[in-house]
């Protein structure tokens, strides 16, 4: 996984006129937990640009006058109206030691149902996993070719030796259901459009046909 460098400064006051003066600077006050001890430090705002507004995750390196520490992002306080970054609290972490983070999910392929006319759905777009900083993938690859309508994609489908998945097994990842314009004319969402499904309707509407033709031929005798 790849690691973005905030460059900051130490505070020394973590008074509210402080604070709000840092705010007034266009620096963010932030926290680290999770060391020896807890280390209050600002930073420019436009340096979090990269780590807040990316659909993408890392890890931090969080460079204090030269003294660098490893880290992960663990909350982040907006304003509710402004949306300015008010706080940003981060996690300490050392070599060799496992993290937890939300890693997003990245699908590849196009389903079987959605050629059908079936509509993917994403129920998760972000998982939780834990291992070892160097290990965490960038995102998960989730292959979604072989779903068939009303089929899903659970978790255990992306498992990997590199991390453990923070979520229970029967958790769904996506799933391709009936598009709204299919349920319009009378098929149901939750059966399982396959293509042994399809092709049986097929035949009954067949046998169907057949037996009226031969009871039209009965009658003109």
């Amino acid at each position: 996984m790849k690691s973005i460098t905030i460059k900051g400064s130490k505070r020394e006051s973590v008074g509210k006129k402080a604070t709000k003066a840092l705010r007034n600077a266009g620096e963010v006050p932030c926290v680290i937990y999770g060391g020896d001890n807890i280390v209050h430090f600002a930073a420019p705002e436009v340096s979090f640009n990269k780590l807040i507004y990316t659909p993408d995750v890392h890890t931090v390196i969080v460079d204090l006058n030269g003294n660098k520490t490893n880290a992960v992002l663990q909350d982040i306080q907006f304003h509710p109206v402004t949306d300015e970054i008010l706080h940003i609290d981060f996690y300490e972490f050392h070599e060799g030691q496992e993290i937890t983070m939300e890693i997003p999910v990245h699908s590849e392929g196009i389903p079987k149902g959605v050629k059908n006319g079936g509509v993917l759905r994403f129920n998760l777009r972000r998982m939780t996993v834990k291992g070892m900083a160097k290990n965490l993938p960038d995102y998960i690859v989730a292959n979604v070719s072989p779903l068939k309508i009303g089929q899903k994609l659970y978790v255990t489908a992306v498992t990997s030796e590199d991390y453990k998945i923070m979520h229970p097994d029967n958790t769904v990842i996506c799933q391709v259901r009936t598009s709204r314009n299919v349920a319009l004319i009378g098929v149901d969402e939750d059966e399982d459009e396959d293509d042994e499904t399809v092709e049986g309707e097929e035949g009954a509407e067949g046998e169907a046909t057949e037996g009226g033709e031969e009871n039209a031929e009965e009658s003109k005798e």
